[in-house]
């Protein structure tokens, strides 16, 4: 089984390559699935492994992952639990923090494996887009990554495969706690009347359902934000902005034909 969570697609993509060579259920983390979790009861085969799949967030886990893996029901004390994680460089300590969190539900964390893939937050001062050839080299080398995790998990490989950069201490431990409770407001998103084209592909990429249209045509923020990043990187006009933070920013887009 593999749980997932995505923003821009880096992750779904990752997920899917994984389950292409694992078989399994695919089940993703949404606002929907959120909501239900707690009467959500997940039943995998003692023997099957399971895959937790997501973007690292400010060398953390996403909150929303959090939040997910915290309220789940299931048998899965039975199973093997593995984290593939997607990033942009690295994770800092983001795999002993999902490790802490299995533990604290009585699970079996085995190992985490982490995937360079390209960068995809914009909403901080000296954060952008890679280049188109950085992202080139991350996703050409993304499949044989995914080759080697399966391969890892598959013959029981023990140990962490993990990137973990440097100053990972003050990263995770420092950076991270104030990332989420500074840096994860809606607030700031709004439209650019005069390149917005009305077409809702905003509201249709956000998976927390927070993107609403108003009578008008034009994007509406609520509360419930994953700041996944999807509604700024999915408008084709360029129109969704997150306070003067994004001016002049990049945007990434899973190319068609990996997406599919």
């Amino acid at each position: 089984m593999i749980i997932y969570f995505s923003g821009t697609g880096n992750s779904r993509h990752v997920a899917s390559l994984l389950q292409q060579r694992m078989k399994g259920e695919m089940v993703k983390i949404d606002a929907k699935s959120i909501d239900t979790a707690s009467t959500t009861h997940l039943s995998p085969d003692s023997d099957e492994p399971l895959i937790w799949v997501f973007p690292i967030y400010s060398w953390g886990v996403p909150p929303v992952v959090v939040k997910y893996m915290s309220a789940i029901n299931g048998d899965l004390a039975r199973n093997k639990h593995y984290m593939v994680c997607t990033c942009g460089d690295d994770i800092g300590l983001a795999h002993e923090q999902w490790r802490d969190i299995m533990r604290s539900r009585g699970w079996n964390a085995v190992t985490a494996y982490s995937v360079q893939m390209p960068n995809t937050y914009v909403t901080f001062p000296g954060f952008d887009i890679d280049t188109e050839e950085v992202e080139a080299d991350k996703l050409s080398r993304c499949d044989k990554r995914v080759d080697h995790i399966v391969s890892c998990i598959k013959s029981g490989t023990p140990g962490d495969d993990v990137v973990t950069g440097g100053m990972k201490w003050i990263k995770s431990r420092m950076i991270y706690p104030l990332f989420i409770r500074r840096m994860m407001s809606p607030r700031p998103f709004h439209c650019l009347d005069n390149q917005c084209i009305g077409c809702g592909l905003c509201a249709k990429a956000c998976p927390m359902d927070n993107v609403t249209l108003d009578e008008n045509h034009r994007p509406q923020w609520s509360d419930n934000c994953a700041m996944c990043l999807a509604c700024y990187h999915a408008c084709p006009k360029h129109a969704v902005a997150y306070g003067r933070l994004t001016d002049k920013k990049g945007q990434y887009r899973l190319p068609e034909q990996i997406a599919d």
